[in-house]
């Protein structure tokens, strides 16, 4: 099994990380030849797809599968296009994507849809937070306290922004799946986010309780369904009061969240993809009786120093290389080498439960901290006053 993985940056590097866990050889394709997972793969073309018209077939032509694995419409319309001439199959359903990759449009439809979502402005009170509609995750994302603030930013950037209450809550990821109107959910994740909102750590199992969770899919498939989704889309909630409130849709692969559920139950979300998009059939979910504890996340190595931090700090990483038993660490993708600071890495830690997940994570941070003699270790967290 042969998959073309289509840009090398943090949706490249789960995509990649996933296909050699099902065992698959991976060819990555991106225009920098200098991209994280451009360490991980086992072979690599260096060609920009909206222009490399006579490269890019030679990449693709020998794959069974491709995955985009980034955001670029023109490069998306144009992968489209040559994966179609090729008869190459391409995870992407364009459709959905192009809604979820609009907060806007998303906010729309979760409104047509009765789906609870965070208030938009100007029906809530102050704090609120703004977000960039065209942008996915965390980039461009800020909390607003003050009125004033508030109408010279609306003044200086009057289109383009969502604007919504400020939520203070654990926020929860969960993956769907849909061919065919057919719609499967898989693990929820708990995200945690630093100072700028960027996701930092995702822990499995999710702690939600049974009903929580249930409505939680439930809210998940209400919105595949509406999208006639063909593919694979991330759903990202935050509980307040006791109500889950979505904050965003992705119709892609999303990064971080799919290699902890395979992680704590042995799920390959690309296997998944594989048989939506060339067998044409919905996935088979095993039935997990049980699910390990997976704490994952990103910490950058400086001078005195040890951050955990968004992980905005892995995009422009030096290629990243698989390390197994990192600093007690189950494995690590990292771009570390003797003598280099700084340094970062995503760190995968699992244990029986979440608790010894954890136990097992604080001795890790503890070892490299002894190690490179690092006297202070930052793990910022939003201002929520």
């Amino acid at each position: 099994m042969r998959v073309v993985i289509v840009g090398g940056k943090l949706q490249g590097v789960e995509a990649t990380y996933l296909a050699h866990k099902a065992g698959w050889e991976v060819i990555l394709v991106d225009r920098n030849s200098m991209v994280p997972a451009a360490g991980l793969c086992d072979a690599f073309y260096q060609l920009d797809v909206t222009s490399e018209a006579l490269d890019l077939p030679k990449a693709i032509k020998v794959a069974d599968l491709i995955i985009p694995a980034l955001e670029e419409p023109v490069a998306l319309e144009y992968l489209s296009e040559r994966a179609a001439r090729e008869s190459v199959p391409l995870a992407y359903d364009a459709t959905a994507y192009a809604i979820s990759s609009s907060k806007r449009e998303s906010a729309l439809l979760f409104a047509k849809l009765g789906v609870p979502i965070p208030t938009p402005w100007p029906k809530c009170a102050l704090p609120v937070v703004v977000k960039p509609s065209n942008s996915s995750g965390s980039r461009g994302v800020r909390r607003i306290n003050k009125m004033e603030e508030l109408t010279a930013f609306v003044t200086r950037e009057p289109n383009n922004w969502v604007i919504q209450e400020f939520l203070a809550g654990p926020s929860y990821s969960l993956e769907v799946i849909g061919v065919k109107d057919n719609f499967v959910s898989l693990q929820s994740t708990e995200i945690v986010v630093d100072s700028q909102y960027d996701c930092k750590r995702v822990l499995a199992p999710a702690g939600l309780s049974s009903t929580m969770n249930k409505k939680f899919k439930e809210i998940a498939i209400t919105i595949a369904d509406a999208l006639n989704l063909n593919g694979i889309m991330d759903v990202e909630v935050i509980s307040h009061k006791g109500t889950l409130k979505v904050l965003e849709i992705d119709a892609r692969l999303p990064s971080q969240t799919p290699t902890v559920v395979n992680q704590s139950t042995g799920i390959n979300m690309l296997e998944l993809l594989y048989d939506v998009f060339v067998k044409g059939v919905i996935p088979t979910i095993p039935d997990v009786k049980y699910e390990r504890g997976v704490v994952y996340e990103h910490i950058k190595v400086s001078p005195g120093i040890l951050e955990v931090s968004g992980e905005h700090i892995m995009a422009n990483a030096h290629p990243l290389k698989l390390c197994e038993h990192f600093f007690g660490a189950d494995e690590a993708l990292t771009d570390f080498a003797p003598g280099r600071l700084p340094w970062v890495a995503t760190l995968i830690i699992t244990g029986d439960s979440r608790v010894e997940a954890w136990n097992r994570r604080c001795l890790v941070i503890e070892d490299i901290r002894d190690y490179f003699g690092l006297s202070v270790c930052s793990d910022p967290i939003p201002n929520c006053s």
